[in-house]
């Protein structure tokens, strides 16, 4: 598997997130632990609103319009008024940069 390099993981405060672009799309790198990054779609699937604007708490992402509610490590819909999980990408850290596979197919 070949591997991006998107951010830094110094870049994204602990319990933050950050857009960044992969493979024609973008995707949003969210931090939940001092070296705990998970990457998921950064659309809502139920309105496509921007999720980077949201509230991350823990491994949950909070859409900022309507409260839906997602799990970072598998894109579960936690809440209504989603019903489609988000797509997710493989990550890893290496070096202090967070990387995210590009055997992704694009959206």
């Amino acid at each position: 598997m070949d591997w991006k390099r998107v951010c830094r993981l110094a870049e994204i405060p602990t319990g933050g997130t950050r857009d960044v672009a992969v493979d024609g799309g973008r995707a949003l790198v969210c931090r939940v632990g001092e070296s705990e990054v998970y990457a998921i779609e950064n659309a809502c699937t139920h309105d496509q609103g921007l999720l980077g604007a949201g509230l991350l708490y823990g491994h949950v992402i909070e859409c900022p319009r309507h409260g839906a509610e997602f799990d970072v490590r598998s894109g579960a819909v936690l809440r209504l008024p989603a019903v489609v999980p988000l797509r997710t990408f493989p990550t890893r850290l290496s070096d202090g940069w967070v990387e995210i596979a590009e055997e992704v197919e694009p959206w």
